[in-house]
């Protein structure tokens, strides 16, 4: 006589959690492998930089089978309505300045490493840049980066004083009013369907911005105005304990997952994300700095008016540009064995915290960065075999628990040293775009 399996409750059903949490619009890919482009697109568009040539840097992009990318639009600056057209139609780049020794402001880190020294037609080269995406079959995640950094990189603070000036409280009514008229340009330009989602704005918790609770009838302004679109926000560390404190109305779960774990430890140990710091840099911070280093008096400082249109602190500019590299990374490396399963268990718990609330809300769900955190530009931890683990073990839990589109990790990108891992991108992207999705 056979016994029936002992019943020990539901916890012990298996649940299938691969199909989306919840259905993007039938015309835009099943799933999406993105590469994040942010404001990088035209504040390294240098004679030579990596993103000179655009249609070079979507084929490149698409060979290495993604088939998303993620920008900053500059929608403040492009249709605001804040009297910047003409500075739209001939914004010249100039990066963070020129420090007493000569070499450039942010040459050591990700992202603010522009040299600068040209000019451009924003608003044309949007366009090019949809054009050269509908050629190499990209679709495009639209979002600002405005109340965070992109103003910074401009020779004239005229882009950041402009929105600097408007008050808190009407931000995201300029930000969704400035989306309505930049989506209808792309769409006036046949590329309407290529707009995979639009973001209010990128990390609101992280911005210069009010909780998004706020203006989150801005946001549902913005999607009734355009039904068929997937409008959002997204936040650089979204509450993942409470979720259920995340308001209404949002038309994706796009959403950060980073766990900062060692790196995090040693940012403590050489304090280099506060400002004004008594006695900077400490002792731990200089056995870390290249021979020759100068003082943060000798290396002086950029513009003020930089570090008010950035969240990039002067410690951090300047730690970031005379770290020894190797030297960082030996610290992570020898550091790290504490800490493997810490950030493995938490970059998996948020990826299931964000798909799980996107199920309940039945929203299509993305991870738009990830998976460790900031590091030195020539820092190669994330980009070598740690870093690597962590993120595909990030994208394996999102593809397990149904979102829909995700980062290989933050630095895959032409503007950063990652890019170079030609075999490991592919590999990954064919795993993303070939997993089931229902």
């Amino acid at each position: 006589m056979s016994e029936e399996p002992r019943y020990l409750g539901s916890g012990t059903v298996p649940m299938d959690t691969r199909s989306l949490t919840g259905a993007p619009p039938p015309h835009l890919p099943p799933r999406l492998a993105i590469s994040l482009w942010d404001f990088s697109w035209y504040t390294r568009a240098e004679a030579g930089g990596p993103y000179a040539d655009l249609d070079a840097a979507c084929a490149k992009a698409a060979g290495l089978g993604y088939n998303a990318i993620r920008i900053c639009a500059a929608p403040l600056l492009l249709c605001g309505g804040l009297g910047l057209e003409a500075l739209a139609e001939d914004l010249e780049i100039e990066g963070l300045g020129t420090a007493p020794d000569g070499g450039m402001y942010g040459r050591g880190t990700r992202w603010y490493d522009v040299p600068g020294g040209y000019r451009l037609n924003l608003r044309a080269r949007l366009l090019d840049l949809f054009d050269a995406a509908a050629r190499h079959g990209l679709v495009v995640i639209l979002a600002s980066w405005e109340y965070q950094q992109s103003p910074a990189f401009a020779a004239s603070p005229e882009w950041f004083d402009a929105i600097d000036a408007v008050p808190l409280d009407d931000r995201y009514r300029l930000l969704a009013d400035a989306w309505d008229r930049l989506i209808g340009v792309v769409s006036g330009a046949g590329h309407r369907d290529r707009i995979a989602l639009v973001e209010l704005h990128n990390e609101v918790d992280f911005s210069i911005l009010p909780a998004l609770a706020d203006g989150m009838h801005e946001v549902e302004r913005l999607r009734s105005l355009h039904p068929d679109l997937l409008i959002t926000a997204s936040y650089g560390k979204p509450p993942h304990l409470a979720m259920h404190t995340l308001p209404d109305g949002l038309g994706a779960a796009q959403f950060h997952v980073y766990s900062y774990g060692v790196l995090d430890a040693l940012q403590q140990q050489i304090d280099i994300r506060s400002e004004g710091t008594s006695g900077f840099p400490n002792q731990a911070l200089r056995d870390l700095l290249k021979p020759g280093a100068p003082s943060p008096a000798e290396y002086g400082r950029l513009a003020e008016w930089r570090y008010r249109a950035t969240v990039v602190t002067g410690q951090m500019f300047y730690g970031y540009d005379w770290i020894d590299p190797n030297a960082w990374d030996t610290w992570l490396y020898n550091e790290y064995g504490p800490y493997r399963e810490v950030m493995r268990r938490e970059i998996a718990s948020r990826v299931i915290a964000l798909a799980a609330w996107a199920r309940w809300k039945n929203l299509p769900a993305v991870v738009g960065e990830g998976w460790i955190g900031y590091t030195p530009l020539h820092g190669t931890f994330e980009e070598g075999p740690v870093g690597r683990d962590l993120a595909e073990h990030g994208i394996r839990t999102a593809l397990e628990h149904g979102v829909w589109g995700m980062v290989l990790c933050s630095n895959a990108a032409p503007h950063h040293p990652g890019w170079a891992s030609e075999e490991w991108q592919r590999r990954m992207n064919h795993l993303i775009l070939t997993s089931p999705v229902n």
